[in-house]
């Protein structure tokens, strides 16, 4: 099973590329933007990394992310995670960003999408890697927030696939957000949110019957609801399922109590994914690798998920067409 996923070509639909901080590049970054950390090495910082619940990550997380001042800095980033995949065999990626993290410490909106796209215009010709940016609302900041921060997607609308939703779940449904959605997608932006990761099913009806979700970031919490579970695998509406993130988050105790096996059995589109490999200890081959030995999931099961990651990318179906696997 390792050989055949390190060798099979694949999507991620599902990775914040500010989630793809390693400790190393962190430090560098700081030292560049004479930013201090209160960690002085490596393996400091990688002790850092410990959490126990989606909060307290997210602290990590956005701490992390301040030595991200510069368009060099959103470009090392993003250059760095595509290395990765280039090594993982990921030919096609679609990356989260939150500028809101960025753009409240007064970074320019215009540093941050720069940097990323020449970094994944790079990843095409330099790497044959194709990619699309989508753009993340964090959940737990205000509406008007939302919308400024749709207004500058608006103005680099040519760079920018789709708008997401992510950060804080628990008490911050979708249905906060429907008015910014409804915009979006009126400026042609495809739509996903993050849903039933902390939060219960409901944020999952929400995301699909307000926002218009093409996708949903995780959904494990729809095994909740069977009516849920029917409509999914009815309308394939796909679920990017990040395993190692939900272990590590305490979603599931351990990988081998993980739903991903009875939900893909139940008929629905699942797909693997890193979430925010730096933190998560994985990127995406270390999630097929970790969930297929913990649930004895077969070939024919890894190839349907990765078949899935592909048709429930952004492509076209043509260029779907030619990544399926037999």
């Amino acid at each position: 099973m390792k050989t055949l996923i390190e060798q099979l070509p694949k999507a991620e639909l599902h990775i914040h590329i500010e989630g793809s901080l390693e400790p190393e590049l962190m430090l560098k970054l700081a030292q560049r933007n004479h930013i201090k950390l209160p960690f002085n090495s490596v393996e400091e910082a990688q002790e850092a990394y410990q959490f126990n619940n989606l909060q307290s990550f997210l602290d990590i997380y956005y701490q992390g992310a301040n030595v991200l001042c510069r368009e060099e800095d959103f470009y090392d980033l993003t250059w760095n995670y595509l290395q990765k995949a280039k090594e993982q065999n990921i030919c096609h990626t679609e990356i989260f960003f939150d500028p809101q993290t960025h753009t409240n410490r007064g970074v320019p909106f215009a540093a941050i999408i720069n940097g990323i796209s020449e970094a994944l215009k790079a990843g095409q010709e330099q790497l044959g890697i194709s990619s699309y940016l989508i753009l993340c609302f964090l959940r737990d900041l205000s509406v008007e927030s939302a919308f400024e921060t749709l207004e500058n997607a608006i103005k680099y609308g040519d760079k920018i696939k789709a708008i997401g939703l992510d950060s804080a779940e628990k008490n911050n449904p979708p249905s906060k957000f429907k008015a910014v959605f409804d915009q979006g997608r009126s400026e042609g932006f495809l739509t996903v949110a993050h849903a039933g990761e902390e939060a219960s099913s409901d944020y999952i009806w929400q995301a699909i019957n307000l926002l218009k979700v093409s996708r949903i970031d995780h959904g494990v919490r729809s095994i909740d609801d069977p009516s849920l579970v029917e409509y999914l695998a009815e309308t394939q509406i796909p679920l990017t399922v990040c395993p190692l993130s939900n272990v590590k988050l305490k979603v599931f105790n351990s990988l081998e109590q993980h739903n991903l096996k009875v939900l893909l059995d139940q008929g629905l589109c699942i797909t693997i994914n890193s979430d925010d490999p730096a933190y998560f200890g994985g990127y995406l081959n270390e999630n097929f690798m970790a969930i297929s030995q913990a649930l004895n999931l077969t070939e024919s099961d890894l190839k349907k998920m990765i078949n899935n990651s592909f048709k429930a990318s952004f492509l076209d179906p043509k260029q779907k067409e030619k990544f399926y696997i037999q």
